[in-house]
């Protein structure tokens, strides 16, 4: 079968269509996962109060919280990291083009953890998990029924809305929360998706699982109340609310950050340990207000005093706090509300207290009406200064009770408090949470705005190689042994008339054809194409559609370029940088399979591509000192290669290992306190994958090992050395480690010595480098011993020695160690920084170099080179950055 789908598929169900019927699964799926989250929570947590009633609670509810909380987290952390948090900053990342995973796997990973961590007793809420497990099955949808990128958006928009308005039973709510929030986006076929999708998922979740939050019982009968001179009022209630929204904002943020800090622990421990305290302090509480899910009907009805109210207002802020910082699965939409019921309560009864007291009329009502009103003003409030959303506040809340005299106090009070959080600390809890883990939307954006006007023209290869169908099928063997690429355009006379792959001629034999019969026997005839007007939108959604990775271009049938994924991307690079297009067959860019953020805090970046195993510690050890001591960050890079004829997009490869060792560089980050990113890419050439990511994430400097000999004809470090040497335009940093650092027949590296260092220094801009990286380097080890030397020859005159007055005045202010100044006279520079490094024991050699140095040929004297080699001690190699 050469494609998923043939060309006459389309035309049984058009994009409308097709649109209206996955609207309608995903709010069907949607709905129906947010009845059984809704129903597992409240099981697991009514058979927690069981138990806490039949047992010491004191003793039962941090038991489970414990429990709960570490099974969430290795879930988690075993199955799908991106279902940590509240999971509506991941969705929001994924629909501003930013590579995280959203799919089946994600969504069930999301479920389950969730059931345990609110079942546990976290004080977390459901809606911000319903709102991702949405997303994702509309992502994983896009993947089984392939669609183009910007439907494939849409749908991730549809389904984020079907699962808030499932969560909440406000599908309206559900629609505007994705245009105001996630999408930024009110074109027609996003709004009918998310509408369609919205309506399902209400439908389901209303017949299923009954109301949302319980806030529409029978008591709202009595209808609120709402008075011209209350306004001031719900203005205050406003303000307060948008004050302790910004201060619950930056709270997460703190908390978050903590967490990193204080508990340098796996993720299954700190929800453990947010899971203990959240069930020690609920213990404290009384038996009715242990579960979230009756707090909003208890504050609605005046049932408590403000005292206790007051009391349990902190103490749920506080809580939410520690177990959103763990990392639990869990939102922050329904702790907003229930945080913003208890502050109207608390501001009513104020009020109602100061009207008594005083004597002055204050325009209030009376009764459970007053109470009721300004505690779902409050809930609009404050989830409004929290989200920065009062549209969808105002919504939600009135979907939720169907109240027409709620409408004027939550625009007041929602609004007010937008306005007053919004001066305070800017931007929304998401865009703060995706700055926390450095991800930032704003590029994603521009790249859709630069791609708009590109068509198929623009960026397509117009040299094509091409192949006849009245070749033979050995020919077209051989042709396709020669190339690199995958697939040829069939052309006959100029027109084309069929495409063969490297699919089609591996099915010969099967099909028991013989090598002298001709290519039109195994071509795809009449190939799916574009034409050279066709928008860059459409030609994604054809190569998705079909599964293909090439499209030929055609005008009036004759041949006149081709595209591939790989031209899309370049594109994407070439409009971002301003260059301009290179036509022709490129390299295939490399793909990225797994990668992960920190804060982007650093003054610079410094990347480390660990590919041996056994030098990584060390390796990782020096980049972390270099880092540490410039205030950059690192970027750990690991590279899995795949065959020519396989395109690293569409390859299916392990990632554990290099996982594995990423983690290991996250660790040490955190040790060194310096922020690390990682990245494990797929790619066909490991040199253009490294400068690929030296031009992509701004890097300053690269670190790289070697391992001191090269069998490549033509090269003298090596492929990707040399590459990086001529072609990197950061700082280039090359070591080759002692042989002496080995030990054992397992060949572990341990600790390699680097107490005494030799650095020869002849002076210039390389030699300055070398010098500068030694503050850095020196802090590896303990008793550091600095050798500066100047070789010169014995028929030059004596070199000047400003370079190592310069060094030692450089060293003098940035060291607290011996520094030794010493002038040899030799033949041979090489030689003499042998002899030396020899007869002092030297551990490290710092050797700074230009770019044409090191990479003399052999045949001329590569002095670089040549002491590395015959070195046993650790030679490192320094070239500055180029122009």
């Amino acid at each position: 079968m050469r494609h998923l789908f043939s060309p006459s598929l389309p035309r049984l169900l058009q994009p409308k269509q097709l649109a209206i019927f996955e609207a309608c699964l995903i709010g069907l799926v949607s709905g129906l996962a947010a009845v059984l989250l809704k129903q597992g929570v409240a099981s697991i947590s009514g058979w927690r109060l069981q138990v806490a009633h039949q047992y010491p609670a004191w003793v039962v509810l941090p038991a489970i919280g414990v429990v709960g909380g570490l099974l969430a987290g290795l879930l988690i952390e075993r199955a799908a990291p991106e279902a940590s948090g509240s999971g509506i900053p991941q969705v929001k990342a994924a629909l501003g083009h930013v590579p995280i995973a959203l799919n089946l796997r994600v969504a069930l990973v999301k479920l389950l953890s969730t059931l345990l961590s609110l079942g546990s007793g976290l004080t977390l809420g459901r809606q911000g998990p319903t709102v991702q497990i949405g997303a994702a099955i509309a992502a994983q949808l896009s993947v089984w029924v392939p669609t183009s990128p910007d439907h494939r958006r849409q749908l991730m928009a549809a389904g984020a809305a079907a699962g808030l308005a499932a969560g909440f039973n406000a599908p309206i709510a559900g629609v505007l929360f994705v245009v105001e929030e996630l999408l930024q986006d009110v074109s027609g076929l996003t709004l009918g998706t998310a509408i369609l999708a919205s309506f399902i998922g209400a439908v389901v979740s209303r017949l299923l699982g009954g109301q949302g939050l319980n806030v529409n019982p029978s008591w709202l009968n009595d209808y609120t109340s709402f008075t011209v001179a209350e306004i001031p009022l719900f203005m205050l209630l406003g303000v307060l609310a948008g004050l302790l929204g910004a201060l619950f904002s930056r709270g997460i943020l703190l908390s978050l950050a903590l967490n990193r800090q204080m508990l340098p622990v796996g993720l299954p421990l700190r929800i453990a340990c947010a899971g203990l305290i959240s069930g020690a302090v609920v213990a404290l509480l009384p038996a009715a207000l242990r579960d979230n899910a009756s707090l909003q009907e208890v504050w609605l009805t005046s049932e408590l005093g403000w005292k206790m109210t007051a009391v349990v207002f902190v103490t749920k802020f506080i809580l939410t706090l520690v177990a959103f910082g763990s990392g639990a699965p869990g939102g922050l939409f329904a702790p907003s509300l229930i945080l913003g019921s208890a502050l109207g309560y608390l501001v009513s009864t104020a009020a109602q207290g100061l009207q008594e007291v005083s004597g002055i009329p204050l325009g209030l009502g009376s009764g459970d009406g007053l109470v009721t009103t300004y505690a779902l003003a409050g809930m609009g409030a404050f989830f409004s200064a929290v989200t920065r959303g009062p549209i969808t506040a105002i919504v939600i809340v009135f979907e939720m009770t169907t109240d027409f005299n709620l409408v004027l106090p939550l625009m007041i009070g929602s609004v007010t408090a937008y306005l007053v959080a919004e001066s305070i600390y800017g931007g929304s809890i998401y865009k703060h949470l995706l700055d926390w883990n450095g991800i930032s939307l704003q590029k994603s954006e521009a790249i859709d705005y630069r791609l708009s006007g590109l068509t198929a023209a623009d960026i397509m290869q117009r040299r094509v190689e091409t192949l006849s169908s009245q070749i033979s099928l050995d020919e077209a063997i051989q042709a396709f042994s020669r190339s690199h690429h995958r697939g040829f355009p069939v052309v006959d006379d100029g027109k084309l008339v069929g495409i063969v792959t490297q699919t089609d001629l591996a099915n010969i034999h099967e099909r028991h054809l013989a090598g002298d019969q001709l290519l039109n026997t195994v071509m795809t005839p009449q190939p799916v194409t574009v034409s050279p007007t066709d928008a860059l939108t459409q030609v994604l959604y054809l190569l998705n559609r079909y599964k293909i990775s090439r499209l030929p271009v055609v005008d009036r049938r004759k041949l006149i370029g081709i595209i591939t994924r790989a031209d899309i991307i370049r594109a994407e690079s070439d409009k971002l940088s301003g260059a301009t297009q290179q036509t022709g067959p490129q390299p295939e860019p490399s793909y990225v399979v797994y990668q992960t953020r920190s804060p982007a805090i650093g003054r610079g970046r410094l990347l480390v591509p660990i590919a041996n195993p056994q030098t990584a510690e060390s390796l990782l050890q020096m980049a972390a000192a270099i880092a540490h001591d410039r205030h950059y960050e690192l970027e750990c890079l690991q590279v899995i290669l795949v065959p020519r004829y396989q395109a690293p997009a569409e390859t299916s490869v392990s990632t554990t290992i290099s996982r594995r060792l990423l983690k290991h560089a996250s660790r040490l980050g955190e040790k060194w306190q310096i922020p690390v990113h990682t990245q494990v890419r797929v790619t066909h050439d490991v040199a253009h994958t490294m400068l690929e990511v030296i031009k992509e994430r701004h890097i300053d400097l690269i670190i790289m090992g070697w391992k001191g000999v090269t069998t490549t004809p033509g090269r003298v470090f090596g492929n990707v050395v040399d590459t990086m040497i001529r072609q990197a335009s950061c700082d280039v940093v090359l070591i080759k480690f002692g042989s002496g650092e080995y030990r054992g027949s397992e060949q572990k590296l341990k600790n390699f010595p680097c107490d005494r260092w030799l650095v020869p220094t002849a002076g210039g801009p390389n030699s300055r480098q070398a010098i500068r990286l030694l503050p850095a380097l020196t802090q590896l080890a303990h008793r550091p011993e600095i050798f500066l030397c100047q070789v010169h020859y014995p028929d030059r005159n004596l070199p000047d020695a400003a370079a190592l007055d310069d060094a030692m005045t450089y060293l003098g202010t940035r060291l607290n160690c011996p520094v030794a100044l010493t002038s040899v006279c030799a033949n041979s520079v090489s030689e003499a920084v042998i002899d030396l490094a020899q007869k002092d024991q030297c551990d490290v050699i710092v050797l700074g170099a230009t770019r044409e140095g090191l990479l003399q040929q052999v045949i001329s004297g590569n002095i670089p080179e040549e002491i590395a080699r015959r070195c046993d001690c650790t030679v490192i190699l320094v070239r500055g950055a180029i122009g």
